[in-house]
């Protein structure tokens, strides 16, 4: 099979859905597949609409046997504030029926990405299949899926929804837009995450048949060798009880949520340590986090960047995982936790009520709610028999049903039913000349 996927953000940066798509990717190429990965120098998300943030600053390469080729990011000429007044003109047209055009070429306003648009007219590429992803960011999205209806072949779109917090729109309507929801009933498969991703699309409309459930999952001998007395030793953490955050540092993740309960333990006279570990932040937080007062930033860790085994060494150490996102479908990070037998916190938002059981192997509180997310944090903290029984509690359910044994056969079954040929015969072609880098 000669696959092409689309996505905005690829390794060497790390975050949810570009692990996801690295590891489906990485064990089709294995298995002999062809897989081609477009994507921008994109590292910081605020990339894609302000100037000065984090870029990746590498070309064409093959990682993992995988071809990755990179496209650079452009934007229009103003003030990064403009993205968010664009997307949300967007959302207040798209409640005038008939506006999915106008809202398609609005969409490619900005961000663009002029040569991966370039690309995709121009290859003389053979593919069999076309995979996107991460649907709010349509600009490479919309690209993609007019080539593969040019070409006449399937286009499968996981479009990673949030749905944030129960009853409330304000997440959801920008991953909804009525040129959304055209792409996805025009794709020949969507694939989600939980039942809680499916049900917001059926009620939109998007047809049963084209839905297919996966989820993600962990390789749970790959997540071994955290060296938690290393890591402690290099931040010089003592025996303190340690709170972990993995992901991107901003307020819809839920990292100002977190900060500012630990603010509330502090001034209550709980001794714990605040760990922030991840590949970027948002400017908010930064701003925030350069607030703080000495004796509480004494108390906190920012690292981003991390290594893969610097990561492992933060969960071996952790006592608690809290991550009270409302923009997350899964939530790769908890399974992670879990494998260190950690008990998680999360929000009643997305996804990931399907992913935790709450009172089982960690807790969920309402998004935003600080004194819910201390109260959790301290019980956790303070009972640690109760913190172990959760996590192991969660470490079985990892084990039982959330490895990417599990889950990459769901994923790829869904690509042979679309290329049922090409499936049963791995063609992986002629490969243009580039540099090998191979990258975890």
């Amino acid at each position: 099979m000669r696959i092409l996927q689309v996505i905005q953000r690829y390794a060497p940066y790390v975050g949810g859905s570009e692990l996801y798509f690295q590891t489906i990717c990485e064990r089709l190429a294995a298995e002999g597949h062809k897989v081609t990965v477009l994507t921008t120098d994109a590292w910081d998300l605020e990339h894609f609409w302000a100037s000065g943030r984090r870029r990746i600053d590498r070309g064409d390469e093959i990682i993992n046997g995988v071809q990755v080729r990179r496209f650079a990011v452009r934007r229009l000429h103003g003030p990064p504030i403009l993205y968010p007044i664009l997307r949300r003109a967007m959302v207040e047209l798209g409640r005038i029926p008939g506006t999915a055009p106008l809202l398609r070429r609005m969409a490619l306003l900005t961000p663009r990405v002029p040569a991966l648009e370039r690309y995709l007219r121009t290859t003389d590429e053979i593919f069999d299949l076309v995979s996107t992803t991460n649907i709010t960011l349509d600009f490479t999205i919309l690209p993609a899926a007019d080539f593969a209806r040019r070409h006449g072949i399937p286009h499968v779109i996981t479009p990673f929804i949030h749905t944030g917090e129960p009853g409330s729109r304000q997440i959801i309507r920008y991953y909804t837009m009525r040129h959304h929801l055209q792409l996805m009933r025009h794709s020949a498969r969507v694939i989600v995450q939980t039942s809680i991703e499916e049900e917001a699309l059926l009620q939109r409309g998007i047809p049963e048949d084209r839905l297919r459930r996966v989820g993600a999952g962990v390789d749970m001998t790959a997540l071994e060798g955290g060296d938690g007395a290393r890591f402690r030793r290099e931040q010089e953490l003592g025996a303190t009880p340690v709170v972990l955050f993995i992901g991107t540092a901003a307020y819809d993740k839920g990292a100002v949520h977190l900060l500012e309960a630990a603010r509330q333990l502090w001034r209550s006279g709980h001794d714990l340590a605040l760990v922030f570990l991840g590949s970027s932040t948002m400017a908010h937080f930064d701003q925030l986090y350069a607030g703080l007062a000495s004796e509480e930033q004494r108390r906190c860790r920012l690292i981003l960047g991390a290594s893969h085994q610097q990561k492992l060494d933060a969960l071996a150490a952790a006592n608690v995982f809290a991550m009270p996102s409302r923009t997350d479908t899964f939530g790769i990070v908890y399974l992670e936790a879990w494998c260190y037998e950690l008990p998680v916190i999360g929000a009643y938002a997305g996804g990931v009520p399907d992913v935790i059981d709450d009172g089982e192997n960690g807790y969920l509180i309402p998004f935003g709610d600080t004194a819910a997310l201390a109260a959790r944090i301290a019980l956790l903290i303070d009972n640690p028999q109760l913190a172990r029984r959760m996590g192991a509690a969660g470490r079985e359910k990892v084990r039982r049903e959330l490895t990417w044994e599990h889950k990459f056969n769901r994923f790829k079954a869904i690509l042979e039913e679309l290329v049922p040929s090409a499936a049963r015969k791995p063609d992986p072609g002629p490969q243009r000349p580039l540099p090998t880098q191979p990258l975890r």
